[in-house]
C-alpha cells in the first residue's frame, strides 16, 4: 500500500530537527506524528524537560515548537504493509534543501533511529548542508526494546541543543 508523510511540524525558531523514516499505521489512521502509544517520542521528548506529556495533539505540537523543536520524516513516500521500516519499499524522499533553504535556524539533525539515519545518509548525504550537525539516536519505537531509561539518557542531550 502507498502511503505518504505528514508536512512537518517547524516553525521559524525551530533550532533541532528530528527525523523519523515513516509515520507507522496508527500514526497514518490518526494523522499524527507518533499516535502509537507504545511509541516512546512523546514520552521521551516531555522526559527530556522534565515534564509529563500531555494528551492532546495539539499541545505537544505547540510543546515542541516552544522547545525550538522540528519533526518530520526522511521519507516522503514508499509502499509498505504494516509499520515496520524494513517493509519499506520503492521510497521517495523528502526535500531536505528547500527546507533548510525556508528553515536557517535549523542547526542540528537528530535521527530517531537507523532506518531514517540510513535513508538520509544514501539519499541526501550529511555533506549537501555542511553546516549542520546530525546525530543517530535510538528509535522510539515499539520496535526497539531499549528501556525507556537508557532511551530517556541517550537522547538528554537534546536540552542543550535548544
Amino acid at each position: 500500500m502507498l502511503v505518504s508523510s505528514f508536512l512537518p511540524i517547524i516553525d521559524e525558531r525551530s533550532r533541532v530537527l528530528i527525523l523519523g523514516s515513516m509515520p507507522g499505521v496508527e500514526s497514518l489512521r490518526l494523522q499524527q506524528y507518533y499516535a502509537n502509544p507504545r511509541n516512546q517520542f512523546w514520552k521521551i521528548i516531555y522526559g527530556i524537560f522534565d515534564e509529563v506529556p500531555s494528551q492532546a495533539y495539539l499541545e505537544r505540537i505547540s510543546f515542541i515548537k516552544a522547545k525550538n523543536i522540528a519533526v518530520w520524516d526522511v521519507i516522503a513516500n514508499c509502499y509498505r504493509e504494516g509499520s515496520l521500516d524494513s517493509n519499506i519499499r520503492d521510497k521517495q524522499v523528502n526535500d531536505f534543501r528547500a527546507l533548510f533553504k525556508a528553515y536557517p535556524s535549523i542547526a542540528t539533525v537528530m535521527f530517531n533511529g537507523g532506518k531514517a539515519y540510513e535513508t538520509y545518509k544514501k539519499w541526501i548525504g550529511f555533506g549537501a548542508i555542511p553546516e549542520l550537525t546530525f546525530q543517530k539516536l535510538t528509535s522510539s519505537s515499539p520496535a526497539n526494546t531499549k528501556k525507556y531509561e537508557e532511551k530517556l539518557k541517550e537522547w538528554g542531550f537534546l536540552k542543550d541543543l535548544v
